[in-house]
């Protein structure tokens, strides 16, 4: 009788031990094609062998030391490879837009940096040209006027008038003078006393100029009479 139930009893021990080890081999279930569920006695081995890859590509999916001992529990959440492959794609999409368009705005600033130079050196030029000008003309003026010399006749005072003030149309190249010292036509180099030189050709005679021998009346527009308003100057006739 013990003998018979020592057998009942092995073999329902035998039974149980099989139906654990068909529970055992029962495979991760799958959540997505890249998510998988750890159900009990599942290891890394298992469930890469379960979806074709090698346990040093889950272990590197998931995080894992390559070749470490790695301890799952049921109801754990593993990836597969194929997921971090394709989060990496998504990743690098933008970098590698956001590394394209410096490249761009640097290629056109490049591309557009020899028009820009190209038409402001012109325009440059051009203004330096214009600038140019007039101080070339004033200092050849200037040149002409300092190397005409005449015959001094010493020191004079002067005067300033508006010929278009007093309903002359006479103009501003002219100057009123004693016509017994310099008479019509006779051109005049006044230097004044702050160095100014004046070139005028004697063609009326004032009021003032004429009961003064040695007093000078030089047309000039109002806007430019000196502040001062009288002076003196050396006067040539050239």
């Amino acid at each position: 009788m013990k003998k018979v139930l020592s057998i009942a009893l092995l073999s329902t021990m035998a039974l149980t031990a099989m139906g654990a080890t068909a529970k055992t081999a029962q495979a991760a279930t799958t959540i997505d094609s890249t998510h998988v569920s750890v159900e009990a006695g599942d290891t890394y081995k298992s469930i890469a062998a379960a979806n074709g890859l090698s346990i040093a590509e889950l272990e590197q999916a998931n995080g894992r030391e390559v070749g470490g001992f790695d301890l799952i529990f049921p109801g754990e959440t593993i990836t597969l490879p194929t997921a971090q492959a394709t989060t990496n794609t998504q990743t690098q999409t933008p970098t590698q837009a956001a590394t394209t368009a410096p490249t761009q705005q640097a290629a056109q600033t490049q591309t557009q940096t020899p028009t820009q130079a190209a038409t402001t050196a012109p325009t440059q030029q051009a203004a330096q040209t214009q600038t140019q000008t007039p101080a070339t003309t004033n200092t050849q003026t200037q040149t002409t006027q300092s190397s005409t010399t005449g015959t001094s006749h010493g020191t004079f005072k002067i005067s300033f008038y508006d010929p278009a003030v007093l309903g002359s149309n006479m103009g501003y190249s002219g100057v009123a003078a004693n016509l017994s010292v310099f008479p019509k036509g006779t051109q005049l180099k006044i230097t004044l006393a702050d160095g100014t030189v004046l070139y005028r050709t004697v063609n009326d005679t004032g009021t003032f100029a004429y009961s003064n021998p040695q007093q000078l009346d030089v047309a000039m527009p109002n806007a430019q009479i000196p502040s001062y308003g009288v002076t003196s100057a050396t006067v040539e006739v050239i």
